[in-house]
C-alpha cells in the first residue's frame, strides 16, 4: 500500500466489459511489445488503484470503427453510473461516423465530460479535415478532449499533427497524453508547450523513458498542467505511483498534478 497523503485522480485508465476485456488488453499489448500488469475490469481497476492510494479514475476506451462509438460510450457511462464518487468518464468518437454530430450528443446525453481519441490505434492522422468536426464540437460544447500523441514509429498523432488543431481550436481544452509525445518527449516540449491550452498527462512515460529524462520535461511544462495518468491496466498503478512520488517536486506542486488539476478540469 502506498501511503500518499494526496486527494490523487487517475486521468488515464482503460476499462472494457468483463467479456472483452482478456481480448482488447491483449491487442494493446501487441501493438506496444508490453505485458498489462491489470486485466482492464473496473473491479481490477479499484483494487489496483486503492493498493496505489488513488482516490478517482477517469475512465474510457477507443472504438476502432465508427459502429463501436455507441456501445462503448454506453458502457463507459453504465458503469460511471455505478460509482460516481470514484469515477468520472469519457466517450469516444471516430472521424469516420457519418453521423459525428448525433454521436457528440448522445455522449453528452450520456453525461460523459469529454472524448478520448487514440489516432495510432484508430489510424487517423488526427489533423485529418474529417477530425475537424469533432474538435469543433468538443470545443463549443466545453467538451475535454484527451488525445493520445506521440510515437516515433508513425505519423498518425506527432506534433506536427496537434500543433493545427491547437493553434485552430484555440478553447478547446486539449490533453495531451503522455507529455504530449510518447518516445518523442522533447520534440513535443519544443513544438507544443507554447500553447495554453494544451495540458498534458505523464501516464506512461516513467515505464519507456528515462525517468531524469521525464522528471526534466515535466519540470518545463510546470506543475499547472500536468495531471497524473496511469494507463491502466498497462502498468502497476503502485509502481507509478511510486515512482511519480519520488520526483524532485514539491509538496504544492505534487497535490496539483495528482489530483487539484484534474478536479478542476473535469468537475470532479
Amino acid at each position: 500500500m502506498v501511503e500518499n497523503k494526496f486527494f490523487a485522480v487517475d486521468s488515464h485508465c482503460h476499462i472494457y466489459p468483463e467479456k472483452i476485456a482478456q481480448k482488447a488488453v491483449a491487442g494493446t499489448d501487441r501493438f506496444y511489445d508490453t505485458v498489462a500488469q491489470g486485466d482492464g475490469t473496473v473491479k481490477n481497476l479499484f483494487e489496483m488503484g486503492e493498493s496505489a492510494g488513488i482516490d478517482h479514475f477517469v475512465v474510457q476506451s477507443v472504438a476502432t470503427t465508427p459502429k463501436q462509438v455507441k456501445s462503448i460510450n454506453e458502457f463507459i457511462a453504465e458503469t460511471v453510473s455505478k460509482d460516481r464518487e470514484k469515477l468520472t468518464g469519457l466517450g469516444t468518437l471516430h472521424p469516420d461516423s457519418l453521423d459525428i454530430e448525433g454521436d457528440v450528443k448522445h455522449l453528452m446525453e450520456l453525461g460523459l465530460k469529454g472524448v478520448k481519441l487514440h489516432p495510432d490505434i484508430q489510424q487517423f492522422p488526427c489533423d485529418n479535415d474529417n477530425c475537424m468536426k469533432i474538435y469543433e464540437l468538443c470545443e463549443k460544447n466545453g467538451l475535454i478532449l484527451l488525445m493520445h500523441t506521440g510515437d516515433y514509429r508513425y505519423d498518425f498523432s506527432n506534433p506536427n499533427r496537434v500543433k493545427p488543431i491547437l493553434e485552430r481550436f484555440k478553447e478547446l481544452k486539449f490533453i495531451g497524453a503522455h507529455l504530449a509525445g510518447w518516445s518523442i518527449w522533447s520534440e513535443a516540449y519544443s513544438e507544443l508547450s507554447q500553447y495554453e491550452n494544451l495540458y498534458v498527462d505523464c501516464s506512461s512515460c516513467f515505464g519507456f523513458g528515462k525517468v531524469t529524462e521525464i522528471e526534466s520535461i515535466m519540470k518545463k511544462y510546470g506543475a499547472d498542467r500536468i495531471l497524473f495518468g496511469t494507463d491502466y491496466p498497462m502498468w502497476s498503478p503502485v509502481k507509478e505511483m511510486e515512482t511519480f512520488l519520488s520526483l524532485d517536486f514539491t509538496d504544492s506542486e505534487k497535490e496539483k498534478m495528482l489530483g487539484l488539476n484534474a478536479k478542476k478540469l473535469f468537475g470532479i
